[in-house]
């Protein structure tokens, strides 16, 4: 089951979510279909046209928005001057209830990638009467150990790489918390070192991509790696602004809040967040979710098997039309 065709959307726009932000959104599909959103990665990836195309547009009102601090959104967090102190998992959370209010939509199935599985399953967690379903893939759960995982852990198996990821760190802060290291070189005043930073950062997150293609051409978009970076360190070097209790993993603690929500996660088999068995241990944590693994993919969800999954994943949901809002 492939990826449905492309298409465009039928409305957009930017909503002022306040503190100075403006988000951009978009819907596609049918106007009277079951609603979705899709939470993309990063933090700071952005909405991917793409990601319209995983949906039935006959069935579905997708909706797609750009986040705080990246894609469409302004600010944008590559610019020096932009307040990362409003650009937060809760900020990010009241941005998703503003939007479906603005939208006029009761519930929706919220679809999310990566970071957006992180935002998708916290927002589920604290707003269950907006959630039909969820449908999830490259899961993280946002804990203290799967950053380390991702910084440090991996180091083992890329030490090259990892000697080149720990050079532009002072000395005295290549054992603490990395990611949060680097986030204050990319807070710098020196656009030489938030440069070095931004371009350091993203060759890392190449060189520990766990299945073919390693490389991400959007990383030699000067505005997009250094937004991106900054955005990720300031996420991860934070405990996701998930709250006391992340060295545990708040959103796996949480798992059984989900118990009346149904739910689809799709995990490639290489992907390195399985090492830690985050998402075995969230499936078993929550009551009603299905696991499926495709043994040859990595962290994405384009990946073949990956993408055939997802499809019939919304496809199985559009079912549920007593759900529409």
């Amino acid at each position: 089951m492939s990826l449905y065709p492309e298409i465009e959307p039928y409305d957009r726009g930017m909503l002022d979510v306040g503190d100075g932000n403006r988000i951009h959104w978009e819907t596609c599909g049918n106007p009277s279909g079951k609603p979705a959103v899709v939470l993309h990665g990063g933090p700071g990836s952005g909405a991917s046209a793409n990601f319209r195309r995983y949906f039935d547009p006959a069935a579905y009102r997708i909706v797609l928005l750009d986040q705080r601090g990246c894609g469409r959104s302004t600010p944008h967090a590559s610019a020096y001057d932009t307040d990362m102190s409003v650009n937060t998992t809760a900020h990010v959370m009241a941005d998703l209830e503003l939007l479906r209010r603005h939208l006029r939509i009761e519930r929706w199935l919220v679809w999310g990638v990566s970071w957006g599985s992180v935002l998708g399953l916290r927002y589920a967690q604290t707003h269950p009467h907006a959630v039909t379903e969820l449908v999830l893939t490259a899961v993280a759960t946002g804990s203290n150990p799967e950053v380390t995982l991702m910084t440090k852990g991996l180091g083992k198996l890329f030490p090259e790489a990892f000697a080149q990821f720990l050079a532009p760190l002072p000395e005295d802060e290549r054992d603490g918390n990395l990611a949060a290291a680097y986030n204050r070189l990319l807070e710098s005043p020196d656009p030489r070192v938030r440069e070095r930073a931004a371009r350091a950062w993203t060759d890392w997150e190449t060189a520990i991509a766990s299945a073919p293609p390693r490389s991400v051409p959007r990383y030699e978009d000067p505005v997009f790696r250094m937004g991106f970076a900054r955005m990720v360190t300031h996420y991860w070097g934070n405990d996701h602004f998930l709250g006391e209790g992340n060295d545990e993993g708040v959103v796996l603690r949480d798992a059984p809040l989900l118990k009346d929500i149904p739910g689809t996660l799709v995990q490639g088999g290489l992907d390195p967040g399985n090492l830690l068995g985050t998402v075995w241990r969230l499936h078993h944590g929550w009551p009603g979710s299905e696991l499926l693994i495709v043994d040859e993919a990595g962290h994405s969800a384009s990946a073949p098997g990956v993408t055939e999954l997802l499809v019939a994943a919304t496809d199985k949901y559009a079912a549920r039309r007593g759900d529409v809002g």
